[in-house]
Order: C-alpha cells, then sequence, then structure tokens
C-alpha cells in the first residue's frame, strides 16, 4: 500500500494537473511504470510521444548516459512546448546504470535556452525540471 501511496505524489511532485498535455520521450524498459500510470491518471489523457504535433504543458525526457547530447535534444524538445510549458529530465540514481551527472544538466540546460529550477527524487529516479526563462514585462 505504501507503494502506491508514493506513486500518487508522483504527478504532484511533477507538478501534473487535470487537463494538460504530457509528450514522454526517451521511453524505454527501465522507466518506472507507476510513475508513468499516475501522470496519465491525474492528465486525464495518455501521455504522447515524439510524432505528436500539439502543443505540450509538459515534457518527461527519459535520459541515461550515452543517449546522445542532451542539449540537442532540449533544443528540439522546446518546438512544440507551451510558453509556460516545462521540462522533466528524468535519469537514473547514482549508482543505477545510465546514472547522468547532474553537471551534465546544468551544463545543457543554460546552452539551449533553459533554466533549472529544481531537482525532486522519484523512486529510483532523479528529475530535473526545466523551463523557458520569462519574457521581461514591457513598460509603457
Amino acid at each position: 500500500m505504501v507503494a502506491a501511496a508514493d506513486a500518487q505524489n508522483f504527478a504532484e511532485k511533477l507538478g501534473i494537473t487535470h487537463g494538460l498535455v504530457v509528450q514522454e520521450l526517451g521511453w524505454d524498459e527501465d522507466t518506472d511504470d507507476d510513475l508513468r500510470a499516475d501522470v496519465e491518471a491525474v492528465s486525464g489523457s495518455e501521455m504522447v510521444d515524439e510524432d505528436s504535433d500539439e502543443v505540450v504543458d509538459a515534457v518527461l525526457l527519459w535520459w541515461r548516459d550515452g543517449d546522445g547530447d542532451l542539449a540537442d535534444e532540449l533544443m528540439d524538445i522546446i518546438s512544440p512546448l507551451a510558453d509556460d510549458g516545462f521540462i522533466w529530465v528524468l535519469t537514473p540514481k547514482t549508482g543505477r546504470p545510465g546514472h547522468v551527472d547532474p553537471s551534465e544538466i546544468a551544463e545543457a540546460a543554460p546552452t539551449s535556452g533553459l533554466t533549472q529550477t529544481s531537482v525532486i527524487t522519484l523512486g529510483a529516479w532523479i528529475g530535473s525540471r526545466l523551463v523557458q526563462p520569462k519574457a521581461p514585462s514591457k513598460q509603457r
């Protein structure tokens, strides 16, 4: 029962709410199915994949060491992202296969025009939240 309670907190921790369009990238057999199911249950619909042409509110990017250039991937992800959307880069925890050094995310975010705002633990994964900087307000 504790695992189910923890899973119910995943979407909340990620800031997923009902009605958000969530895109999932980098799925593989090692992804956390409880996290995925919770995101879909809370958002109220299935996550869209890389072939979607919808504007998305949130992106879950499962990223592992050896997946390529993170900055390039992030630049591709920004295109369909809503202005107030956010990206979660999900990487395996330290000591697990595919672990990504946090400095890689910290370096890739500004290179792709994003800002890292928080880091959270999600079971066997670490989530790094990235957002597009807010445009300065125009004063008259």
